[in-house]
């Protein structure tokens, strides 16, 4: 069982993120240590050539690395993210994006997580994503 609820994620994105809840980010599923999260499309977040634009698909790998890093950690709004790398592999047409993410290592202050992004409807069950991003969090000692 995950440390935080969907529920409580979700107030306190609501409460702490608002910026999230304005691009409409959903957790589809949340379980200790893996995740599925969704960016729902909106054609203000196309980029010229029709595709989804770069800094959409970072917002979204960062909201599902904080879901993953608070699924082992529990509720802790003071959790950052210390580093993200993101490979983009192809274009991501429009429609939603979904981002798949698990633990790697989940330690006391580190959080390392590795997330999949694909394009709803197009290519999935061909195993094809359009970004593979791998990030840690620090988590703030408990007081």
């Amino acid at each position: 069982m995950p440390r935080i609820s969907i529920e409580d994620f979700n107030a306190l994105v609501a409460a702490e993120l608002p910026f999230a809840v304005d691009l409409g980010m959903s957790l589809d599923r949340l379980g200790p240590g893996a995740v599925v999260a969704r960016l729902p499309y909106r054609e203000n977040f196309l980029r010229p050539g029709g595709t989804i634009a770069g800094p959409m698909l970072v917002a979204l790998a960062d909201y599902a690395m904080y879901a993953l890093t608070l699924s082992v950690a529990g509720r802790t709004p003071l959790a950052v993210t210390t580093n993200l790398n993101i490979n983009f592999l192809r274009r991501p047409g429009p429609h939603d994006v979904i981002a798949e993410g698990r633990v790697i290592k989940g330690g006391k202050r580190l959080v390392v997580s590795e997330v999949t992004l694909f394009s709803e409807g197009e290519a999935k069950a061909k195993g094809d994503p359009v970004a593979h991003i791998t990030g840690t969090y620090s988590v703030p000692p408990k007081s």
